[in-house]
């Protein structure tokens, strides 16, 4: 078992779903929330069947007169080969009532589901979700578009059980060199493609056409 797989599926964030942090007295970027939803259901299946997110706890805090903060600590579950997995507890954080600059009191009414939120963005990222975020990579601007691109390969359709066995059966009529074969699609497309369900289906009628254009006339 390779212990790191789940990681680096996951790790790459989209640039589309990265936005400032805002309202903190530092500066950096953060995944969206709804977008790691998203990437969890994929990787896991739907939520409460796949994966889940469970509130262990939740309470008010006063700081001062005006200052008020909310905590809530959870938990996220997943399911992987069959195995349900519990994730340590995070705490997540959000002022219910402050008073601003300006001298007004603000509520946030959404303070709890802000917390909850935060504590499972905090879980996530302890088996690798946006993990390039956490780990600084997201500094670097040359990383932003190479995950970019990375995005767009893992987001687009690739070869169907049926046209990876027509390529096969063309492969084999053909006596190609499969190698030799995977070394000409990954140049073409762009990117290291391993095995046939890792091809792009853009690249499907370029392939038949090359591959039976070799096919030795009966």
């Amino acid at each position: 078992m390779n212990t790191m797989s789940l990681w680096r599926s996951v790790c790459v964030t989209d640039p589309k779903a990265v936005k400032p942090i805002t309202g903190k007295s530092y500066k950096g970027n953060s995944p969206k929330p709804y977008w790691l939803i998203q990437r969890a259901t994929e990787v896991f299946g739907p939520v409460g069947i796949g994966w889940g997110v469970t509130v262990k706890s939740e309470r008010f805090e006063r700081l001062s007169d005006h200052d008020v903060l909310h905590v809530a600590v959870v938990s996220v579950w997943y399911v992987q080969d069959g195995k349900r997995s519990e994730l340590f507890d995070q705490m997540g954080g959000t002022k219910a009532c402050y008073m601003t600059a300006k001298g007004a009191l603000m509520v946030d009414e959404d303070a709890g589901k802000k917390s909850v939120t935060d504590g499972m963005v905090k879980c996530l990222s302890m088996i690798g979700f946006a993990g390039d975020i956490f780990n600084g990579q997201w500094d670097d601007s040359k990383y932003v578009e190479w995950a970019g691109e990375e995005t767009a390969r893992r987001e687009q359709p690739l070869l169907t059980p049926e046209q990876c066995a027509e390529v096969d059966a063309l492969l084999t009529a053909t006596e190609s060199d499969f190698p030799a074969f995977l070394a000409w699609v990954s140049k073409a497309v762009g990117y290291e493609c391993h095995a046939l369900p890792e091809v792009p289906a853009s690249a499907y009628k370029p392939i038949l056409k090359t591959l039976n254009a070799k096919k030795v006339p009966a």
